[in-house]
C-alpha cells in the first residue's frame, strides 16, 4: 500500500521590483504584506484593530470619491466599497498580519490593507487573488493616496474615537468619587502627610479632592480631540500634495467627516501633520497626567485598606477573589494594583512616544508605527481600567468608621487645635505628653487646668476642625496681643 502524499498548499506568485514571491492562494495579502511579515517578526502582536478599520474607512471613502471624480470606474468602485464593508464589519481581520513593530513609517501596514481590500474586491468581481489587473492595490485602491496622508489620517480618526469612551469613564469615574464624598461627609478621619498623623479631615473631603484631580482629567483630555481633528488627507508623500487634485483633498475631508462624525477638518499645511507628530505627544502627555491621578488615587486606596488588622485598615475595598495560592483568607486589593499598573503602561507609553515623535526626520517621521501602536494602546487599557476600577473598586468601596476613629483618637493631632488658645510651645508640650501617656490632646489640656472641658471641645469639634478657620475663634476676630 503506497503512503498518501502530504498536502501541499497550492501557492500563486507574486512579483514586485525586489523579485517573485509565493503567496499562499487563498490569502487575502499579497508580497508587499508576505515580505514585511518576513522582516518583522519582532513581538507577534498584529497592528493596532482599531487603526485597521481606520485605514480601510479611509480607502472606502478614497474609493468613492475617486469614483464620483470619474478616476475609477462604476463597477471597480463598487468592488473595493463591498470589500472594505466586509473588512468594516470584522469579517478578515486575520489577513492583517504584519507585525505591531514594523520599519517604513506605517507602508507595510498600508500595504497589508490594500492588498486585502483589492484582494476581496477582485474576488467581488468573480476573479482569484492576485488577478491584479481587474482591481490593483495601488493603481486602484491607492489613487491619490500615499501611506504619508493616510496613515496619520486614519491615527486621528481612530484616536478621537477611542478618546471618546475614555472621556465617559473618566466622568463616570468622577461622579462615583463625588458619591463618596457625600456618603462619608460626616465621617472624621486622621489626615496624613508624608505617612505621618497630620490634621483631622472628613473622609468625603478626601474624596472630594480625588473628584477635583479626575475632573480636571476629565475636561483636559475633552478638549484634546480639537487637535486630533486636523488631518492631512490628500497631502500624499510629503505634504505638496502631488497625484491628488485639491477637489480630491476636499472631498475628502467632507466625506470623512461626514462619515465620522468626528468634526474633521483639512490642515492648512498637510506637510505639517505629515511629518511633525507633536499633536500625538499632546495627546500622550494628557493620557500620562490622568495615569499620575489614578495611580496616586489607587495608591492611597492600597495603604488605606492595609491590613486589614496590621496596617491602617479605615478602607474596606470590595473583594473580587482570592488573593493567595499558599495563605487561606488572604483577599489583595487586586483593582487598585490593577488600575496602578496600568497607569505605569501609560507612562511607558508616553516615554516611547516622545522619542519616536522627536526622532522624525525631514518631512517624515519613520518611527510613525510606534506612535500608533503606543497611544492607541494607552487610550484602550487606561478607558478599560478606570471602568473596571470605578465598578469594581471605588462604588463598592467602605470607609469603616471605627477603625478611622480608633486611630484618629489614638494619636496627638488634636493638640493642634489648640495652638491659637495656648500658644505652640505648649500645644507641642501637649501632643509629647499624650503620647507618652497613651491619651488624648483633650485630656491633658484638662489635666492641666489650661482649658475647660467644654471649651476643649468646642475648639476640638470635628466641625471646627475641617474647615478652614482658627478654633475657637470667629471669622473676622483677633484674640492676638493688640
Amino acid at each position: 500500500m503506497t503512503p498518501s502524499s502530504p498536502l501541499v498548499k497550492v501557492m500563486r506568485t507574486e512579483r514586485d521590483a525586489l523579485g517573485d514571491m509565493k503567496i499562499p492562494m487563498d490569502a487575502l495579502y499579497g508580497i508587499h504584506t508576505a515580505r514585511a511579515m518576513n522582516n518583522f517578526a519582532v513581538s507577534g502582536r498584529p497592528v493596532n484593530r482599531n487603526l485597521i478599520h481606520a485605514l480601510v474607512l479611509v480607502k472606502k471613502t478614497a474609493a468613492q470619491v475617486n469614483g464620483e471624480q470619474t478616476r475609477l470606474s462604476a463597477h471597480r468602485v463598487s468592488a473595493i466599497v463591498n470589500a472594505c464593508d466586509e473588512l468594516l464589519a470584522g469579517r478578515h481581520l486575520d489577513m492583517f498580519t504584519v507585525d505591531a513593530m514594523q520599519g517604513g513609517a506605517g507602508t507595510s501596514t498600508h500595504m497589508n490593507v490594500n492588498e486585502v481590500i483589492a484582494n476581496l474586491a477582485i474576488v467581488q468581481l468573480g476573479g482569484q487573488p492576485g488577478q491584479y489587473e481587474l482591481v490593483h492595490p495601488l493603481d486602484d485602491v491607492n489613487c491619490c493616496q500615499s501611506t504619508n496622508d493616510v496613515y496619520p489620517t486614519a491615527l486621528r480618526i481612530a484616536a478621537i474615537r477611542l478618546l471618546r469612551p475614555l472621556c465617559d469613564t473618566m466622568s463616570s469615574l468622577q461622579n462615583a468619587l463625588q458619591q463618596k464624598e457625600i456618603e462619608y461627609a460626616d465621617l472624621l478621619k486622621l489626615g496624613r502627610t508624608q505617612l505621618m498623623d497630620a490634621l483631622p479631615m472628613m473622609a468625603g473631603q478626601g474624596f472630594g479632592a480625588y473628584a477635583k484631580a479626575i475632573g480636571r482629567d476629565r475636561w483636559r483630555l475633552y478638549k484634546a480631540e480639537e487637535r486630533l481633528r486636523e488631518i492631512p488627507i490628500g497631502g500624499t508623500a510629503i505634504g505638496t500634495g502631488m497625484n491628488a487634485p485639491r477637489a480630491y483633498s476636499y472631498r475628502m475631508v467632507e466625506k470623512l467627516a461626514d462619515e465620522t462624525g468626528l468634526g474633521l477638518c483639512r490642515s492648512d499645511h498637510p506637510m505639517d501633520p505629515i511629518q511633525n507628530m507633536d499633536v500625538f505627544v499632546e495627546v500622550s502627555g494628557l493620557l500620562k497626567s490622568a495615569a499620575v491621578n489614578l495611580l496616586k488615587i489607587s495608591s492611597d486606596f492600597r495603604l488605606l485598606a492595609s491590613g486589614p488588622f496590621g496596617g491602617i485598615g479605615e478602607y474596606l475595598l470590595p473583594p473580587v477573589q482570592a488573593g493567595s495560592s499558599i495563605m487561606p483568607g488572604k483577599v489583595n486589593p487586586v483593582m487598585a494594583e490593577m488600575a496602578g499598573l496600568t497607569a505605569m503602561r501609560v507612562m511607558a507609553n508616553d516615554a516611547a512616544i516622545t522619542m519616536a515623535a522627536a526622532s522624525g526626520q525631514l518631512e517624515l517621521n519613520a518611527f510613525l508605527p510606534l506612535i500608533a501602536e503606543s497611544l492607541l494602546e494607552s487610550l484602550h487599557i487606561l478607558t478599560n481600567a478606570v471602568q473596571l476600577f470605578e465598578e469594581r473598586c471605588v462604588r463598592g468601596l467602605i470607609v469603616q468608621e471605627e477603625r478611622c476613629s480608633a486611630n484618629l483618637h489614638s494619636s496627638a493631632v488634636m493638640a493642634s487645635a489648640l495652638v491659637a488658645e495656648l500658644g505652640y510651645d505648649e500645644a507641642a508640650s501637649i501632643a509629647s505628653a499624650a503620647i507618652a501617656q497613651g491619651r488624648t490632646p483633650e485630656d491633658i489640656a484638662e489635666d492641666r487646668g489650661q482649658l475647660t472641658r467644654a471649651r476643649i471641645d468646642q475648639l476640638c469639634h470635628p466641625y471646627t476642625v475641617t474647615k478652614p478657620g482658627i478654633p475657637g475663634q470667629e471669622e473676622g476676630t483677633h484674640h492676638g496681643n493688640e
